[in-house]
């Protein structure tokens, strides 16, 4: 997996930060497969590297994303789940939800490298594709409930490619929602500083959202949820966090540095 390079090496930053809370915060996040993925993390770990809140901020992301899921399996029974630049994304495991159908989407390398790891099981399609290559629309059945999933993706490019993205899967699926998560101005310029800390000059970040609703006015979607990322854990781990992660907690929730947005496509 060493030959993974540039975008492709943040896989092992989310992994991390899901392994760490895992043995730190379990009342918060646990996450079993994420654990057992361990021993094939590269040396020099990510996590030496993380602080505190970088880590906490990538779990409570998916701790999120992982209730808006649920409560969409729930509304619909028989769905699909579409993770967009899947990595080695383990919601799969987590969710254990037979009534839905799993796509995880990536590069056909990263797919690879993932099958290899995790394998690929029932109710479980791997597609090895570039997400911007609509290609990969045609292995989905588009005319079931579907919600989408950019978990830590979106960030890498333009608006404008994203915006184009949302229009074609506006065009591709019926009865469609899709989740992603992103930061304002400010917090790009933050997060950046984070990831060519990690060694990952690479992989900087471009896409930012400052108006939830006003990016849903500009792609025609209808906003369903704008959310903050730390309000449970907040609440749940309290004093149990280091002094600077519970300040920086507080601040990015209250200026909304880094939010997720559910939308509505059609």
């Amino acid at each position: 997996m060493s030959e993974l390079q540039g975008v492709a090496d943040t896989l092992f930053i989310p992994l991390e930060a899901r392994i760490f809370a895992s043995r730190r915060f379990p009342e918060y996040f646990f996450d079993e497969k994420a654990l057992a993925l361990e021993p094939h993390i590269p040396p020099n770990s990510i996590r030496e590297k993380s602080s505190e809140y970088s880590l906490m901020a990538s779990v409570a992301r998916y701790y999120n994303m992982d209730a808006m899921t649920r409560a969409f399996i729930a509304k619909h029974g028989a769905c699909n789940i579409v993770n967009l630049g899947v990595g080695f994304e383990t919601a799969y495991f987590r969710l254990n939800q037979p009534d839905a159908t799993f796509y995880e989407v990536d590069l056909p390398a990263v797919i690879a490298a993932r099958k290899s790891l995790l394998g690929e099981h029932t109710n479980e399609v791997l597609i090895g594709c570039d997400l911007f290559d609509p290609a990969w629309i045609a292995q989905v059945d588009a005319t079931r409930p579907t919600l989408l999933i950019a978990s830590g993706v979106f960030q890498y490019f333009t608006e404008e490619k994203v915006i184009a993205f949302i229009h074609a899967l506006q065009d591709a699926f019926n009865t469609a929602e899709l989740i992603f998560d992103a930061t304002n101005e400010t917090g790009i310029k933050y997060t950046n500083k984070y990831v060519q800390k990690t060694g990952n000059a690479e992989a900087l970040m471009y896409f930012y959202v400052n108006d939830g609703a006003a990016f849903a006015q500009k792609t025609n979607t209808t906003l369903l949820e704008e959310r903050v990322f730390f309000t449970d854990a907040r609440k749940l781990l309290a004093k149990k966090l280091g002094l600077y992660t519970r300040i920086a907690m507080r601040v990015v929730d209250n200026k909304r540095r880094a939010i997720l947005l559910h939308l509505k496509l059609k």
